[in-house]
């Protein structure tokens, strides 16, 4: 089956861009936005509209296979590419992407993911948004072909055993921090809540006592609400009294700025957290930011080390300056973390991602498939897709801030995959079993 024709919609991302650096120097709110000047090269305010593109591959047969082109909300901070703009990477599409398409044969994933090598590095390379919208039209295009599920795309494709098993969903709270925490709570929310500490005086507090607050708030709400629905229909299997969650918190390097960079009392703080989660597992996303990835990844190596020598079991994940395949082995061989986000649209390319997923498990770190608000709902459900053939410890629930709607997006796709990867196991089995 051919490409027949390839075409672009310009859209909407499910958040904003945000200049990082701004906002953790103190850029004020106002309403929804912030006040002050920009920052990071490329923003003209603090906070601009996210953008996304569509790639629509037309089939021989009819059929459209779709990726969304999508960069993440914090672009152009930590070693990312810049602004991800429709503007000005629409004409990039038309006059590189679209005629190296137009034509070609829909052969194996992996056959075609070579072939774009040449967009990947050189005067040719295209913005990590690109080949992320692209790869995941690619792999839809041959899911449409073979008449399967993407997941099984990939499970064939790279020798993996393809499992019908749940991935747990982390989910954000986005600037909602109290009310998102209880819909996660209603809604038994396997990891929680990132809470977007991103700030000092606000969020995280001069000497962390307000994260160390808001951590002691979450366990009690849990207890409070988990107590209120005991005796109500379950339907998730670690509903009720037994509903342990993970807290997982994102804390964009306020740690360093609180404490001056000293990793010994960062150390100490970290440990004292744990009291606080109430005997939850706890990870910190994040914890310092040292503005380059080899000092990066000595400070967390460092950090890490005195979490060990303290016999604290807070654990710690690696963010900024961990953006491609290569970043994420440097700090997986430097044993530096104990989890590494994979945030999805930095990679680029699905098979980054899945190289990435498969390259921390089989050398001892902790995966977690993360991402970014500032996606699309097509994007998001291709992750699920990569994460059920990869099965990485934990996923990002995508798109947007306001947790409903991306966890639905998330959950479902998954249950619908799930059913359908039983069916093929079980097949007349399940409708017996409903009977």
């Amino acid at each position: 089956m051919k490409i027949k024709q390839v075409l672009f919609a310009p859209g909407t991302s499910a958040f904003f861009f945000d200049d990082q650096r701004a906002i953790k120097g103190g850029a004020p709110h106002d309403g929804f936005i912030y006040r002050g000047r920009p920052v990071t090269p490329g923003f003209t305010c603090i906070r601009e509209a996210g953008q996304s593109i569509s790639i629509l591959l037309v089939l021989e047969n009819g059929s459209v296979a779709v990726g969304d082109c999508a960069a993440v909300q914090y672009s152009g901070a930590g070693g990312r590419d810049p602004l991800f703009l429709a503007s000005t990477y629409l004409p990039v599409l038309e006059r590189e992407v679209k005629p190296f398409l137009e034509g070609r044969e829909v052969s194996s994933f992996r056959t075609m993911i070579e072939e774009l090598k040449p967009f990947e590095e050189g005067p040719r390379r295209l913005h990590t948004a690109i080949l992320y919208g692209l790869t995941q039209a690619l792999l839809d295009a041959c899911a449409i072909a073979r008449g399967k599920l993407m997941c099984e795309v990939l499970a064939e494709e790279y020798g993996l055993p393809l499992v019908p098993r749940k991935i747990p969903i982390f989910a954000q709270t986005g600037d909602e921090r109290y009310t998102n925490v209880d819909k996660m709570i209603l809604k038994k929310v396997d990891v929680l809540p990132h809470g977007l500490i991103n700030n000092l005086p606000d969020k995280l507090g001069y000497q962390g006592e307000k994260l160390k607050e808001y951590i002691r708030w979450i366990v009690h709400r849990i207890s409070q609400l988990t107590e209120a629905t005991e005796g109500a229909e379950e339907t998730h299997e670690t509903g009720g009294a037994s509903y342990r969650p993970t807290l997982h918190f994102d804390v964009y390097g306020t740690l360093g700025l609180a404490f001056s960079g000293n990793l010994d009392r960062i150390a100490s703080y970290l440990a004292s957290l744990e009291e606080d989660a109430g005997g939850l597992p706890l990870y910190i996303e994040g914890p310092v930011d040292m503005e380059e990835k080899a000092r990066q990844i000595e400070a967390l190596r460092k950090l890490k080390e005195k979490l060990e020598a303290l016999g604290s079991s807070v654990k710690i994940v690696a963010d900024e300056w961990c953006n491609t395949y290569e970043d994420i082995r440097e700090f997986t061989d430097a044993e530096c973390c104990h989890m590494v986000q994979i945030k999805t649209p930095d990679l680029g390319g699905v098979e980054n991602i899945v190289e990435s997923v498969l390259y921390c498990k089989t050398h001892g770190m902790e995966a977690y498939q993360g991402g970014t608000c500032n996606e699309t709902d097509v994007s998001a459900r291709v992750c699920v897709h990569i994460a059920l053939a990869t099965q990485p410890h934990r996923m990002l629930a995508k798109p947007g801030m306001g947790f409903d709607e991306g966890f639905t997006i998330v959950k479902n796709e998954m249950e619908r995959a799930l059913t359908l990867l039983r069916y093929r196991v079980e097949g007349p089995r399940m409708k017996e079993g409903r009977g």
